[in-house]
């Protein structure tokens, strides 16, 4: 008998503990703060970063020019399949006032310069180590592509991969005037 109560009084306290963690969980869920998605037609927000060369990106700095801003990962397919055509379109559209910046989502320094090498990237490659750049942004699946005007403005926002001729079309429609 008493071990029949002892059992009732842990079924109850797991049930609480159950009842508590479900709770807490729809509480989250409700009163979580609402993040604006980057959209087109905003101003971009300004970061800094330091690239795999050390030197220091600022998105204030290329104003008046247009950037193109990736967000990716090692892992990520689909950005190992758009970088060769970013490469290719890179020196052409940097003579014409367009930046290319990688931004990588906060993996070691070794993974990423492994990567970079093997992929043969020339464009700036920054490592968001404290995820300020991903969070700005409202960066969720990779690769994401913000596309800023000259005026600091957002032209447009692609998530997933791209081809080569929507590359050069999107680089177009950001080049400075």
């Amino acid at each position: 008998m008493e071990q029949k109560k002892k059992r009732s009084i842990m079924r109850g306290v797991i049930l609480a503990i159950l009842a508590l963690a479900i709770g807490y969980s729809i509480y989250a869920a409700v009163t979580k703060d609402k993040i604006e998605l980057i959209t087109a037609g905003a101003e971009a927000p300004d970061f800094e970063v330091v690239d795999l060369n050390g030197e220091k990106h600022r998105l204030k700095d290329y104003k008046g020019q247009g950037v193109l801003l990736n967000f990716w990962g090692t892992w990520c397919e689909p950005c190992e399949r758009e970088f060769p055509a970013m490469e290719r379109q890179y020196e052409s559209f940097k003579k014409q006032g367009v930046e290319i910046i990688a931004v990588n989502f906060a993996q070691s320094e070794f993974e990423v310069n492994k990567y970079v090498t093997n992929m043969g990237m020339t464009f700036p490659v920054a490592i968001d180590k404290t995820k300020s750049v991903f969070t700005a942004y409202n960066i969720g699946p990779l690769p994401t592509s913000i596309f800023i005007k000259p005026d600091g403005t957002i032209d447009r926002v692609i998530t997933g991969e791209m081809s080569e001729v929507e590359i050069i079309q999107y680089l177009e429609s950001i080049k400075p005037e």
